[in-house]
């Protein structure tokens, strides 16, 4: 088994590995893909000095900070995003991790998002927490908790000092143990060897994690990291189909970075993927609604949502309307005849 995983990284024909993926996927999720929408509930002032995070003190990337929304604010982003066609709401808030008053706050905003939109999930990303602080997320009506691993045990301190791998490891736990449903990824392309990425999807597995972001590496200005980029197209693909086949039932979501690593091969990452964000990540932009939902369609998947690609792809308007298709100009039918005259 260990070295059809190896295999998957590195020879299996990239065809074969994704229908295998697809299949899977398809078992466990027919053609739906779930869409997510993250709210950057909180931005910057972070004491943690993760080496891939704008927000980190140890970056210089020039972001627009503030501290916690107000409730009305973030209210109001849940309804859009699931208008929008979200099946689930993301906030998430910079930091080690939540103060006890912030945590009042925030619960009282996941029970008004809740009364609202019953049907909908939220999902927090909040950093480090106790039991006690999970228990009262779960008790306020929160879906799930996101809080990545991130990198492998033995890849930890590369990537961060301030805390330890240990103390993410703990946070599931805690959420775990409250009966929260977790969401935990990796970002990939930071140093790991192809051990590493099997150990890291292996240990999803082992929670039971039940939703996985598989983020590739922004090298985004300011950062440790900003001159990092060794990944390609199609090992971004062998990785997706990698976590798929080791965490069959898992939702495997294709996250951030993929507009900017997989490029022409995005819509590929559909066959091993069932979900992904829309509308940008915590700091970095993504690709337009209007493209997005367009290479859902494309592919022939649906989305879980009360409305169809169709409905939302019309609410879009007339400014994200397909042109017609331009017919070349006689100067660019004709270029070296356009040169010699400019001559």
């Amino acid at each position: 088994m260990e070295k059809q995983y190896k295999d998957c990284l590195t020879k299996t024909p990239i065809t074969e590995l994704l229908n295998t993926a697809f299949l899977i996927r398809e078992r466990h999720f027919g053609n739906q893909v779930t869409i997510h929408i993250i709210n950057n509930a909180q931005n910057g002032h972070c004491p943690e000095d993760c080496s891939y995070c704008a927000q980190a003190k140890t970056a210089d990337s020039k972001i627009e900070t503030y501290g916690l929304k107000p409730a009305e604010e973030m209210l109001e982003e849940a309804t859009r995003a699931y208008e929008q066609g979200a099946h689930r709401y993301c906030m998430v808030l910079s930091g080690r991790g939540p103060t006890p008053t912030k945590i009042n706050q925030i619960t009282d905003v996941i029970r008004t998002i809740k009364r609202k939109h019953p049907d909908k999930e939220v999902c927090l990303s909040a950093g480090l927490l106790n039991d006690g602080m999970a228990v009262a997320l779960q008790q306020a009506g929160l879906d799930r908790l996101n809080h990545n691993i991130n990198t492998s045990e033995d890849n930890y301190a590369e990537i961060c000092t301030t805390h330890t791998y240990m103390d993410r490891i703990n946070t599931l736990n805690s959420a775990q143990k409250a009966g929260l449903s977790l969401c935990s990824g990796v970002i990939v392309g930071m140093g790991e060897s192809h051990d590493e990425l099997i150990a890291m999807a292996l240990k999803l597995k082992s929670l039971n994690v039940r939703s996985i972001p598989i983020n590739f590496l922004i090298p985004v200005p300011g950062t440790p990291f900003e001159n990092c980029n060794t990944l390609t197209p199609e090992f971004c693909l062998r990785v997706l189909c990698l976590f798929r086949l080791i965490n069959p039932d898992a939702e495997i979501r294709m996250a951030a970075g993929r507009e900017y690593h997989l490029r022409s091969l995005q819509v590929m990452g559909l066959y091993p993927a069932n979900s992904l964000f829309m509308d940008g990540y915590l700091n970095t932009v993504g690709t337009q609604q209007f493209e997005t939902l367009k290479m859902i369609q494309d592919a022939g998947f649906e989305i879980e949502s009360n409305k169809t690609v169709d409905a939302l792809l019309a609410e879009l308007g007339a400014e994200t309307t397909e042109k017609s298709v331009p017919l070349k100009t006689k100067d660019a039918l004709r270029p070296v005849q356009t040169q010699l005259n400019a001559h």
